[in-house]
Parts: C-alpha cells; sequence; structure tokens
C-alpha cells in the first residue's frame, strides 16, 4: 500500500468543494543491525527488504552482493504495515558505515541526515567508457520510467528511480516519498535479483543531491540522471568519482556537467 485516501476542502477562486485525494503514504521504518539500532527512516510502505539490502550496501555497511543477510520483519497490529526490520550479520563482515554514528531518524528528504560524518570518497574512479548512450536513449528511458510511475500518477506525491541496462531496458523502478528511498530500494532490488552488474545507467524524477551521487557510485553505475537539477556537491562528487552527471532531463533536452564522453551523438 502506497498511497491513502483522505478527504479535503479544496479552493476555487470564490467557491470551496469537498473532495477525496490520494496522497502518497510516509511510514517510519526502525531498522536493527544485530539487535541494536541502526536508523529510523521515513518511507513508503512496499519493497522494505529492497530498501534495507540497498541501504546496507550504499552505506557501506554489508557489501557481500551474494549473500544475503537473515531478516525479520515486525508488523503493526493496527495497520499491518512493517514498523521494523531486524538484520542479523556476522560482525566480521560489518563494514565501515555501521559504526558511524546517527541520531537515530532519518526524515524522507534527507538520506545524510541524523549522521554525524559523511564517508571520506574513495580514490577508486568508475573508469569503464565502454557503455555509451544516445541522447535519443536517454530520453526513451526517461520516457519509460515516467510511464510506469502509478504512485505519482494517482497522487503527485512521489519521488522515482529507474535502473537500465546497456541497451536501454528497464531492469527496476521503485517510487517513494523520499528521493534517497527510492534509490536503496532500486539498487536493492538489483542486488537481490543478482542484476546489480547488468544497471548501467540511474535515473532519478527529482534533484541530485550529494547523497545519490554516493549511491550511485558505490553500485558502479556510471551514468546518473536526473529531471532536476544536481547540487554543487553532487557535481564536484561526480567529477571526482568519474560519474557521469546529468540534470534537466526533460523536453528533449538535458545538461551534462560531468564526464560528457560517455553520451555520444
Amino acid at each position: 500500500m502506497e498511497i491513502n485516501k483522505y478527504t479535503a476542502i479544496r479552493f476555487d477562486g470564490f467557491e470551496k468543494e469537498t473532495v477525496e485525494d490520494l496522497l502518497i503514504i510516509e511510514h517510519p521504518l526502525k531498522i536493527n543491525i544485530n539487535q541494536k539500532p541502526f536508523t529510523i527512516t521515513m518511507q513508503t510502505p512496499g519493497s522494505e527488504l529492497d530498501l534495507v539490502r540497498g541501504l546496507l550496501f550504499t552505506e557501506n555497511v554489508y557489501l557481500d552482493e551474494n549473500k544475503a543477510p537473515k531478516f525479520s520483519v515486525t508488523k503493526s497490529e493496527t495497520t499491518q504495515l512493517i514498523d521494523a526490520v531486524d538484520v542479523e550479520i556476522d560482525n566480521s563482515q560489518l563494514g565501515n558505515g555501521a559504526s558511524i554514528v546517527r541520531n537515530i531518524v532519518s526524515v524522507s528528504s534527507c538520506g545524510i541526515c541524523g549522521k554525524s560524518e559523511l564517508e571520506k570518497p574513495t580514490d577508486t574512479k568508475l573508469t569503464n567508457q565502454q557503455n555509451l548512450f544516445t541522447p535519443q536513449q536517454l530520453f526513451n528511458m526517461f520516457e519509460k520510467m515516467n510511464s510506469a510511475q502509478d504512485s505519482f500518477i494517482q497522487s503527485g506525491g512521489s519521488h522515482a528511480c529507474a535502473a537500465f541496462d546497456k541497451e536501454g531496458k528497464m531492469l527496476s523502478i521503485k517510487e517513494d516519498v523520499g528521493r534517497h528511498n527510492a534509490v536503496d530500494k532500486v539498487i536493492g532490488n538489483l542486488i537481490n535479483q543478482n542484476n546489480l552488474s547488468n544497471a548501467k545507467c540511474l535515473l532519478v524524477s527529482g534533484r541530485i543531491s550529494y547523497e545519490i551521487v554516493n549511491k550511485c557510485f558505490a553500485a558502479k553505475i556510471p551514468i546518473l540522471a536526473a529531471v532536476s537539477a544536481p547540487s554543487s556537491l553532487a557535481v564536484d562528487m561526480a567529477q571526482e568519482m568519474g560519474l557521469t552527471l546529468i540534470g534537466f532531463s526533460r523536453n528533449n533536452r538535458f545538461t551534462v556537467y560531468a564526464h560528457s564522453n560517455r553520451i555520444v551523438l
């Protein structure tokens, strides 16, 4: 369940009417690692295990793509929504991200909120230049993502993320109230389907921030494109990481801010 119906009063000029609107659900999800609190993220119900798997991977907590950790879920007795996911990971397999101190709540608009520090970028760069895309392929991929945003079409309140292979085939699409949650859900879904290595382009429906660049880089996806603008830090990080960064992808136009060599005419 990603959306819910609410009664509201709509004003149109000097007239008013009672309407029923469909709104995207925002629900807290508590994540525990080895029986200790890790974080609470505000997210849209659905694909919780993909979200947790992607979050642990992109936050450098658990990087083994071939073996899933043990998950158990706790549901609300009243709503039957998942309130918590407990993860069991051998301590020897925990990455550095598990040791970063967090203030427990991460809001839906900010994936790095609650952290006491940002992880330092790795010196490794994305150097593979073989996966090239034409502008028309990029336009086609955005069209595929837009047409598959069911929650947004109904509510107008969700973000989307979609991953594509080298031929422009859509491998995964997820929607969420949070931009970073949608990215984590897609990456987690690709890992759970043993398909992450085939992802060559990641599209997001909103703006691009540092956190999304970092998640895309962690997944080793060389091209990241968004409907809206990137932040200055996102561009700086993409240039340093060897990531192709594209913004303002709409109306058959886009702007490449870093490593434009992967886009060819």
